[in-house]
């Protein structure tokens, strides 16, 4: 949170925060189950640059924001906590460490399995009270099939991005 006390860090987040906001609306149905969207990037991006802490702010600062800008069923705070973990997932991963392929294979795995896989399947369980094991098994094979695309677009956002940072942003790759 250090770094918060820097302009260029503050005003890095809040562009990111801007970005996974708006980044939140949009989505793009491929089947009725599955949806392309694209709210992670920023907030992977946010945890990768800038540490788990405030990958996790702009996270769960983000799925405020945007139910606060459009509301689309009940605030959950569950899935705050969800977008928040994402953030810290990504920078417990990537943050001041080489930015290969593996790494971020990996850090795509462990947000899918543990976050959409488990922790948001647990949500929507509670939030419409169906059992668990029927959420679950709907949500897993829409993890499964969107794992290697988040993966790809994750890789085609972040890897190359690297070369056309700031300095200062540039700490947190190595």
């Amino acid at each position: 949170m250090e770094k918060l006390k820097d302009v260029r860090y503050l005003t890095t987040a809040g562009l990111l925060l801007a970005a996974a906001t708006v980044l939140g609306f949009l989505k793009i149905p491929v089947t009725q189950l599955i949806e392309l969207r694209f709210q992670f990037l920023p907030v992977a991006m946010a945890g990768l640059l800038m540490g788990p802490a405030v990958g996790g702010m702009v996270g769960a600062l983000t799925d405020i924001l945007a139910y606060l800008v459009r509301p689309t069923g009940p605030y959950f705070p569950g899935f705050t906590i969800s977008s928040m973990l994402t953030g810290m997932i990504f920078g417990l991963i990537l943050y001041k460490k080489p930015l290969t392929l593996t790494r971020l294979l990996l850090a795509q795995a462990a947000e899918t399995v543990l976050i959409s896989m488990l922790f948001n399947s647990f949500n929507l369980s509670l939030l419409y009270g169906n059992p668990f094991p029927a959420v679950f098994a709907a949500r897993f094979l829409k993890s499964l099939v969107m794992y290697p695309v988040n993966a790809v677009l994750l890789s085609g956002i972040l890897r190359p991005s690297g070369r056309y940072l700031p300095s200062f942003l540039r700490t947190g790759l190595r």
